[in-house]
């Protein structure tokens, strides 16, 4: 029999995923919109980290099931298990599992809490993987919220007050982040980018270049 510990999914988690993309208006808060079935996982500690990091899950409002298996995922991508929870008779879990080695500093993960037969019942919000200097790159637009930062709003629908130096950049602009994470603002509610770098996204294939 396969340890379920190591298995990776073939699955895609499409209806999952779908989920994802109902985003709220506090998108600031990177709050997700979710079923009534999926619930919200209450703590993943610490909530960055490069690949690797071991973390702390633990929730108190997850239905009871036989087994509970962690797992990490990316949108629109499949998830690989990573460990299990202990579950308590009240429904509360607790875990300690690793970010897979094989993670990038590209793209958040969620934490993934799955019953005995691998659906999912609870969705954590995003664990931002760094680069082994802290950093994080994002891809996105420059949007104005109309605080004091601009913002960069991700490929992946998450927003991010953009502080430093731009270059120029101005609302409406492609571009490609990198930067350190901080889970608070200084400027408005929600994440921050602290700019390192920041250059145009490459168009697509055939596309106009920005100027």
């Amino acid at each position: 029999m396969p340890d379920h510990r190591i298995v990776r999914s073939i699955t895609t988690l499409a209806g999952l995923f779908a989920l994802l993309a109902l985003a709220t208006a506090d998108v600031a808060a990177q709050r997700i919109v979710r079923a009534d079935s999926l619930r919200q996982i209450q703590s993943v500690v610490p909530m960055s980290g490069p690949a690797g990091t071991q973390i702390s899950v633990s929730s108190d409002n997850l239905p009871l099931a036989a087994r509970v298996h962690i797992a990490v995922g990316m949108l629109h991508a499949g998830f690989e298990t990573i460990g299990q929870a202990a579950q308590g008779e009240w429904g509360e879990i607790s875990a300690s599992v690793q970010i897979p080695a094989a993670s990038t500093w590209d793209r958040p993960l969620y934490v993934i809490a799955l019953d005995g037969v691998f659906s999912p019942i609870g969705i954590s919000d995003p664990f931002h993987v760094t680069n082994d200097d802290g950093m994080i790159r994002r891809t996105g637009r420059v949007i104005d919220e109309g605080g004091p930062c601009l913002a960069l709003l991700d490929d992946n629908g998450l927003l991010y007050a953009l502080a430093g130096e731009l270059g120029g950049f101005r609302p409406g602009d492609e571009v490609v982040v990198d930067g350190t994470y901080s889970g608070s603002s200084p400027c408005r509610d929600g994440s921050t980018i602290g700019v390192a770098r920041i250059e145009a996204r490459d168009p697509p294939l055939g596309g106009p270049r920005t100027p």
